[in-house]
């Protein structure tokens, strides 16, 4: 099978952030070989049209989509599976209706909502994007407590969440205007979300025959940590090769007995956002769990990173899944939506 890898244009100069896409499509290049299938990595520019014409001179039988950002920015991710569609070209991963839905965080916070799933209170999204929910549908009903965190609505990769700056706010009525301050540094566009202060889970899943398997869960574990420094993956802790955070912060996939009902509760709040949102192929549901053991989805990532030394990676190893088996159920499952 010929399988063309897409991925959005980095230089090899640019942020750590940026270049991973490279190191995914080397990695996946290398597990199709193994599989015994054809491949070439691809950049996919804004250019559209030179695109469609690079497609059709190799006539792939998939694609494996590793677009996460045109022209710099993720509030372009759905466009390259929208416009796979158009081109009747069979790829990987969730459809663009789905990309377009978790990748907006507010909006996948209001279809969480909406089934009765755990997610964090939130203001915003500034500027109003989507319709605003009333009191009791999410939003604040006491905004005069708590601490809240501005995070971009669609830039993901902890882009914008940077460790030496001040990232809370103490009330929800100041939340406003931190949120016009920070929206240009945020990809353009901002909200504010409640902050849970307590464990961090990241819970990856893989397409398989009979539905989604859950992947043995992580907890990020924030090490020597003072009890002022904000425990939150940002982006020194995902990039910053030579920081203090990239080298505290590891996974864990081992727990105690007394952790099970936690994991159960994880695994199914996983399980039903693969179903909620129709997920396919891949994904990682993000979690915090509050003192009292409550836990709360963060967000829904339909497209995580697939780099050897990434999360999802880590956890198929963890569940003592392949990384080769793991490319061939995400290519088997685009294969079965399109029988």
């Amino acid at each position: 099978m010929r399988v063309i890898l897409l991925h959005n244009s980095a230089s090899e100069d640019g942020a750590p952030d940026e270049r991973d896409v490279l190191v995914q499509a080397q990695a996946l290049q290398e597990a199709l070989a193994q599989l015994g299938h054809e491949s070439m990595a691809v950049p996919c520019t804004l250019n559209l049209a030179d695109v469609k014409q690079r497609l059709a001179e190799l006539q792939p039988d998939l694609v494996f989509n590793l677009v996460e950002a045109l022209d710099g920015t993720g509030r372009l991710i759905h466009v390259v599976p929208a416009f796979l569609d158009v081109l009747r070209i069979p790829y990987t991963g969730s459809c663009a209706e789905v990309i377009h839905l978790t990748s907006h965080k507010v909006l996948a916070k209001q279809r969480l909502v909406a089934l009765g799933l755990p997610t964090p209170s939130w203001i915003g999204p500034y500027p109003e994007n989507v319709p605003v929910l009333p009191p009791g549908a999410g939003r604040p009903d006491d905004a005069s407590d708590g601490s809240w965190i501005i995070k971009s609505v669609w830039e993901h990769a902890s882009i914008g969440l940077n460790e030496d700056e001040t990232l809370l706010c103490d009330r929800a009525d100041r939340a406003s205007a931190l949120m016009r301050e920070r929206a240009p540094r945020l990809g353009g566009s901002c909200f504010a979300e409640r902050f849970i202060d307590g464990r961090e889970f990241n819970l990856s899943l893989l397409a398989g025959p009979d539905g989604p398997e859950v992947l043995r869960p992580a907890e990020i574990i924030f090490e020597g940590y003072s009890e002022q420094a904000l425990r939150i993956v940002g982006y020194r802790a995902k990039w910053a090769v030579d920081s203090y955070e990239f080298h505290h912060t590891p996974r864990r996939f081992d727990f105690s007995p007394a952790d099970t009902p936690l994991l159960h509760r994880l695994r199914d709040l996983a399980q039903q956002s693969w179903h909620a949102f129709g997920l396919r192929g891949y994904a990682r549901v993000d979690f915090r769990v509050d003192a009292g053991g409550q836990p709360w989805i963060l967000e829904i990532n339909a497209n995580p990173c697939l780099s050897p030394d990434a999360g999802f990676a880590a956890a198929l190893q963890a569940s003592d899944v392949s990384y080769p088996a793991a490319i061939a159920r995400i290519l088997g499952d685009a294969h079965r939506r399109i029988s």
